[in-house]
């Protein structure tokens, strides 16, 4: 039996990498946690077989794939709103609700891969790898072309280390990854499209944002959203394209009041995001859902609200907030 603390020692170093590695096949946060333990126990049962013939890193992701692959035999694909059908031209009416089985995409919180430069998983982040609509575009790919795509584009994995990985042929890794790529650039947007403003432009957006909803200002959010801009609210259903009816919708059943929301800065998929508080009865402002943004030079191209006040905590967000007066909150980061 291998050493407990040398085996910690060495695989530790890797969680986080394999906990984004598992995010990406899943799309489901809270699955790759349940997975990445499950790699490692796995891994701490076979450590004494491990022979070193790759590196240790590649033999931790060899263990993670398989296993994803294998929790995806039973599982459904996690989408956003916008793959499940067109969008609705109605922003007045009440929006629709799915089926409270849907399996829906989950948000990445930066906070958990840290910030060391020479971080392994900083690194792998930073290649937008993570970015939501990547994702999501992700989970219409088959499980294998989906674990071929990774390994080879975002770990550059060769193709002979990749059918060794998979139990397969390099022909059947390089047939795999050509279809998955194909199928991507069809439906995933181009990386260049996605490159945020300058940092002084991205901060002034994000701050008036903030500002637009906890002032319930709709002619300010409108001027803040391109033309294109797309809104989807998982669980909801109902999801909006287009300036007009995204402004339509925020006005009718969002912005309504002053002071009806705390909105408190955050980061998720390699984006910026905000968590969105709401207040009570009591006065006191209440978890609510996390707003991840998509920016573009010239505006907001898209904002995807995760109704799901669970999430807090995976982000580090207290669940509630003291009331003061806007005025004193001033800009928070």
């Amino acid at each position: 039996m291998a050493d407990g603390e040398e085996f910690a020692r060495l695989t530790t170093p890797f969680r986080r990498e394999l906990l984004a590695h598992c995010y990406r096949m899943l799309g489901s946060f809270d699955d790759a946690e349940d997975l990445v333990q499950e790699t490692y126990l796995r891994a701490w049962r076979a450590y004494g077989r491990f022979e070193g013939r790759s590196s240790l890193r590649l033999w931790l992701h060899r263990i993670a794939t398989n296993t994803c692959l294998n929790a995806l035999e039973t599982r459904d694909r996690r989408p956003l709103p916008s793959g499940l059908g067109g969008p609705s031209d109605t922003p007045e009416s009440p929006p629709a609700a799915a089926d409270a089985e849907v399996p829906w995409l989950q948000p990445f919180p930066d906070r958990v891969l840290g910030t060391v430069p020479d971080d392994p998983a900083a690194v792998i982040a930073s290649r937008g790898s993570l970015r939501l609509a990547l994702v999501a575009a992700m989970q219409h790919l088959p499980a294998r072309q989906r674990a071929v795509l990774l390994l080879r584009d975002v770990l550059a994995c060769s193709a002979s280390e990749v059918a060794e990985m998979l139990g397969t042929t390099t022909a059947a890794v390089n047939s795999a990854l050509q279809r998955a790529r194909a199928h991507l650039e069809q439906v995933a947007p181009d990386e260049d499209e996605l490159a945020e403003p300058a940092d002084g432009e991205r901060r002034v957006l994000l701050d008036r944002y903030v500002a637009a909803f906890e002032k319930a200002d709709v002619a300010e959010l409108l001027q803040l959203l391109r033309a294109d801009v797309v809104l989807e609210m998982p669980p909801l259903l109902s999801w909006f394209a287009g300036r007009d009816a995204v402004r339509r919708f925020f006005g009718a059943h969002v912005l309504t009041r002053p002071d009806a929301l705390r909105m408190v800065h955050t980061r998720a998929n390699g984006q910026p995001a905000v968590a969105a508080y709401v207040r009570g009865p009591d006065d006191a402002y209440q978890m609510h859902a996390i707003h991840v943004l998509t920016l573009r030079p010239g505006g907001i191209a898209r904002i995807v609200v995760f109704l799901d006040d669970h999430l807090f905590a995976r982000f580090g967000l207290a669940p509630a907030l003291h009331a003061a007066p806007l005025a004193a909150l001033g800009s928070r980061t």
